[in-house]
């Protein structure tokens, strides 16, 4: 059986997002002894110091609303990575919405893996999420030498500087998110 070149890149594709997946779950996701780790609820999360982080990709593409977008540099931002049929996404979708409202300053994005875009667009309705959601996979690979999405869902908190400060790899609860957008939020900029 011959591959066309499209079904070679999404074989492609498919190869990379779950080497990702895998591996990144297997160890918990840590990687470097400068990053400090903590069980809170139900996810795991990874806070880099600001001397340690790496440089953020930037982050912009198709959206599920079939628009294009790309997020702002210079703004704290939280990246949600999930999929329609993910118990704990469903479960942790309402505390984003809230918080995406509750801190207007802050650019919040989601990133859909792993799904078909009506289950997706339902799932945004559902939850009445006003924040967008990038509809490239690819954009996870993007993180390479940083924290990298390990999980779904995971969620990431850029800095306003452009660097990768803080993993959620897991549902994310209020205490932990507001705990890490509030640290993160006090440093001090250096864009």
């Amino acid at each position: 059986m011959k591959l066309t070149e499209s079904g070679k890149l999404i074989a492609v594709a498919i190869s990379i997002s779950s080497l990702l997946l895998v591996t990144g779950c297997s160890s918990g996701g840590l990687s470097k002894p400068n990053e400090n780790a903590f069980v809170s609820g139900s996810g795991v999360a990874v806070y880099i110091k600001p001397a340690d982080r790496k440089i953020a990709p930037i982050i912009g593409g198709p959206t599920l609303d079939g628009t294009s977008l790309t997020l702002l540099p210079n703004k704290v931002t939280v990246i949600n990575v999930w999929a329609s049929w993910c118990s704990p996404c469903r479960a942790e979708a309402p505390l984003l919405q809230d918080f995406s409202q509750q801190y207007p300053e802050i650019q919040f994005a989601g990133i859909l893996t792993r799904d078909n875009f009506t289950s997706a667009q339902s799932f945004v309705a559902r939850f009445k999420l006003t924040y967008p959601s990038f509809v490239d996979d690819s954009l996870l690979t993007k993180f390479r030498g940083s924290l990298t999405p390990n999980a779904i869902p995971t969620t990431l908190i850029i800095d306003a500087s452009g660097y990768v400060a803080a993993r959620i790899s897991g549902e994310v609860t209020v205490a932990l998110l507001r705990d890490l957008i509030t640290k993160v939020k006090s440093e001090p900029h250096n864009a």
